[in-house]
């Protein structure tokens, strides 16, 4: 059995949803202690739960100590069943989080599986619908995954109820990406989601976003979306010869709207500013199924502890190499104040099994 200490690294709930994943993948047991430690409120909230409930279901595998606060939990995985699940968060915690920790195993399954997922879509703290459609998915499916996602409601924080469906295809054969020139970037487009929210706050975000990136106003929109309360999304995406990247902000009560948009479109331009593929939060999703391939290389302009831990964590599991290699240093102006565009690092991922 494969003992964790929930509390290296990043010390979030990110290791938790890698182990159960994993263990499901490769039949290994695992117990783990100080859940979620790094966090304000540590132990299993209601998104951990669920996902711990939902690695059960699909396998009908045992776990000790899955209920709520809980910062210990051993969990002995068994046979994955392909299948119609639901699974519902019940508050604003992301439902795509837990799609995270079940993903992996269905992929593997031996028939397609489709998946009703209820709670947060859009919040701060999780990757947004948009990330996983239009980012994530689409390289999965260069590497021979079919999942295809529809978003029925969307699901902010705090109020959720969202709604999403997943129809996972069991991979027939895996693809090793290589994913380290962007090549040209040739189309751009800016969303601001709003829900039961005044116009002007869409107004005043979509006229940051023109400042900031001088965008052709044609790319540019404020859509309606159906909710259960009130919700804000800035979402900016850039297609490039390799991927869409997509960069998100969530409004939240007491930040202004310049405020959110601002934050965006600075994540959008340190990313433009780079010579990376991958930006630093889909680098960290596509550690697992690229270790699921096999292998696979990219670029990325950052190396963040949370990628750092899920590393870790695959290599409790699978042997399987994470090579870390710096490409390029920070330039000259990195520490410099008033600069508003450093010259930024570059690193290549190398994914491989051992020898």
């Amino acid at each position: 059995m494969i003992t964790i200490d929930g509390s290296e690294g990043e010390g979030g709930g990110q290791v938790l949803r890698t182990a159960l994943g994993l263990s499901l993948l490769t039949g290994k047991a695992f117990k783990i202690y100080n859940i979620r430690a790094g966090r304000k409120k540590p132990g299993l909230m209601r998104q951990h739960q669920t996902a711990v409930k939902a690695a059960i279901e699909i396998s009908g595998a045992s776990a000790h100590g899955d209920a709520l606060g809980s910062q210990a939990l051993e969990f002995t995985p068994k046979s994955v069943k392909a299948g119609n699940y639901c699974f519902s968060v019940g508050t604003a915690g992301s439902c795509i989080l837990v799609l995270q920790a079940i993903l992996p195993p269905l992929l593997v399954a031996d028939k397609p599986s489709c998946l009703t997922l209820e709670g947060g879509t859009h919040n701060p703290y999780a990757p947004p619908f948009e990330f996983l459609a239009d980012s994530f998915l689409p390289i999965l499916a260069r590497m021979g995954a079919n999942v295809s996602v529809q978003l029925e409601r969307a699901g902010f924080y705090p109020a959720g109820g969202g709604r999403l469906t997943v129809m996972i295809e069991p991979v027939k054969r895996w693809v090793v990406p290589d994913i380290m020139e962007r090549g040209n970037i040739h189309a751009q487009k800016g969303r601001i989601l709003l829900s039961s929210l005044p116009h002007h706050i869409g107004e005043r975000e979509l006229k940051t976003v023109k400042a900031k990136l001088g965008w052709n106003p044609s790319c540019l929109s404020i859509e309606g979306v159906d909710s259960r309360g009130p919700g804000n999304m800035v979402v900016l995406s850039v297609q490039s010869d390799a991927l869409t990247e997509t960069f998100t902000g969530c409004g939240q009560k007491g930040v202004k709207a310049e405020r959110v948009a601002s934050r965006t479109c600075k994540q959008l331009r340190r990313y433009i500013s780079s010579e990376a593929c991958v930006g630093v939060y889909l680098a960290d999703q596509l550690l697992i199924p690229m270790a699921m391939a096999g292998g696979g290389r990219f670029t990325t302009l950052k190396v963040s502890q949370h990628f750092l831990t899920n590393a870790q964590i695959i290599k409790r599991f699978l042997e399987i190499n994470i090579e870390i290699i710096r490409l390029k240093e920070p330039g000259p102006n990195q520490s410099e104040p008033n600069h508003s565009e450093p010259n930024l690092s570059i690193w290549e991922i190398r994914i491989g099994r051992k020898p």
